[in-house]
């Protein structure tokens, strides 16, 4: 399980007191007499559309969004290719957050009498902390390069400033004239129905939905988190009202790192298809499936006891199949569906297979001994090994009151149906993972809860701008401190209050 304590652009959660409930009302009262919002700025200037057409609350996208997107950010007219664009427009969007949130989070302190330290790690105590922040910046820019020719680059960075690619990737567009032959290529976003990258949650664990990021305690498997962009090359067809959609994608086994740090020949496939279809006054529903299947290495060469970057070998095989769902109730409500089931080899399952840095020197794969388990040649797993299995769902239920304001919910739960550490297991022994002994059945399991409201004083075609504040609590069984007392793992608990001004210009 990929656990994440910062805010969503920022990577941190939060509490608040009377005092400041009161100034965040009459905020709140004197940004509702603002005008009506507009459009999205980076496609905005070009087409000169309002919000609503594309979303029901940026940046999350409707169906009209999605065609929009699916069709290459093109509206299939005579003005999509660049030529005809103003000289003044420039396809670029920034987006930033400064933010005051409050985390909590339980955690083992050592105790102090009368100014001495008396232990170590000798109590579980909540940690608590507030303050302002910031987020990263994402740094949005895309449209075509010529008809049917389309491209999106974003640059993100994280609060100090140190930038990534978060998506770099080229496309072509309805190859023959037809909607059914389209090619994604470079570094991007899983064609997944409910979009990560689009969220409209900003806190640490709410920002992401813990089904795509799911992996068991002491799993090695990263390679299947269907929330981080990937590298590969993507097949998107639709029909020309985009009400069915196919995908296919021949995938990297690399998380979306690159330089070929992991292994030399593992790849993966990701393939979805959705129908959508009109139900009357409830609107367009969408039905459709997943599956992510693929290998990825186990065994790594290494150098002094380091692994060689590019040297995996020894492919293991993971697999995550679901169905998803989008439905309307009408105008104002809607309610989105992900489920999954999950499956890794017992080799992921005993903590082989990531090669990325575990040791806390922050370098892009482990470069000091202790590194993750290797899978040498000789390796026997451990007895009563199995393959880790588990099922989870999102539910996402959203209330547009307006284009200008939004109240959201999400409910997320994780539950192990498999443990890799078996009733088989030795009892007292320290496997691979870290393990000892049998997994109870219930250890990783994983249930999530984020509320939250967003409000669009106004949308322009250069700027727009969100009044956003969210609550987030994650609750994971036996990955918390240990207790002092028994010495076993107890349950982590992570609450986050996010309060934020997310614009984008």
């Amino acid at each position: 399980m990929r656990i994440d304590t910062q805010s969503r652009l920022f990577r941190n959660p939060l509490s608040l007191r009377y005092p400041l409930t009161a100034a965040l009302i009459v905020v709140f009262v004197i940004l509702s007499g603002s005008q009506r919002a507009n459009a999205l700025p980076a496609f905005a200037r070009k087409y000169g559309l309002r919000c609503s057409a594309c979303h029901e609350s940026w940046p999350q996208l409707n169906n009209f969004g999605l065609k929009f997107r699916d069709n290459g950010y093109q509206l299939m007219n005579d003005h999509d290719a660049p030529i005809w664009q103003n000289p003044s427009y420039w396809p670029v969007t920034f987006r930033i957050t400064p933010i005051w949130h409050r985390l909590s989070v339980n955690q083992n302190v050592d105790t102090y009498a009368g100014g001495v330290q008396t232990g170590t790690n000798s109590a579980i105590d909540r940690i608590s902390s507030s303050g302002f922040d910031l987020s990263g910046l994402d740094f949005h820019t895309g449209g075509t390069l010529e008809k049917n020719i389309s491209f999106y680059v974003l640059p993100s960075s994280d609060p100090t400033g140190a930038f990534h690619f978060e998506t770099v990737m080229g496309r072509l567009d309805n190859l023959f004239g037809s909607p059914w032959l389209n090619i994604k290529f470079g570094r991007f976003e899983l064609n997944n129905l409910l979009s990560e990258k689009r969220t409209l949650f900003l806190t640490g664990n709410g920002g992401i939905y813990q089904t795509y990021h799911f992996i068991p305690v002491g799993d090695g498997n990263i390679f299947g988190q269907m929330g981080d962009n990937q590298l590969g090359l993507e097949y998107v067809g639709h029909s020309v009202d985009d009400r069915t959609r196919i995908s296919a994608s021949l995938l990297s086994s690399s998380d979306g790192n690159v330089n070929l740090i992991m292994g030399a020949n593992s790849y993966s496939e990701f393939f979805t298809f959705d129908q959508a279809f009109d139900a009357g006054k409830l609107g367009v529903q969408r039905l459709g499936a997943y599956a992510f299947v693929g290998q990825a290495a186990t065994y790594y060469k290494t150098s002094g006891g380091v692994p060689i970057p590019g040297s995996g070998i020894g492919n293991k095989g993971f697999s995550r199949e679901g169905f998803y769902g989008q439905f309307y109730f009408g105008p104002h409500f809607d309610l989105n569906v992900v489920t999954q089931h999950g499956q890794d080899n017992a080799w992921f399952g005993q903590g082989y297979g990531n090669p990325i840095a575990t040791n806390g020197n922050g370098a892009a794969t482990c470069t000091a001994a202790p590194c993750p388990p290797n899978n040498f040649p000789g390796t026997a797993l451990p007895v009563g090994a199995q393959a880790p299995s588990w099922n989870g769902v999102t539910f996402e239920a959203r209330y547009v009151y307006s284009p200008q304001l939004i109240f959201l919910a999400v409910y997320e739960t994780e539950r192990m149906s498999q443990q890799a550490n078996g009733s088989g297991y030795t009892v007292g022994f320290t496997g691979p993972n870290g393990l000892t002994g049998p997994s109870a059945s219930n250890l990783g399991n994983i249930s999530n809860y984020t509320i939250g409201y967003r409000y669009n004083p106004f949308m322009t075609s250069r700027a727009g701008f969100a009044w956003h504040n969210e609550f987030n609590i994650f609750h994971q069984q036996g990955t918390g401190p240990a207790s002092p007392i028994s010495g076993l793992s107890t349950n982590l608990t992570v609450s986050e209050l996010l309060l934020g001004f997310d614009f984008d210009f």
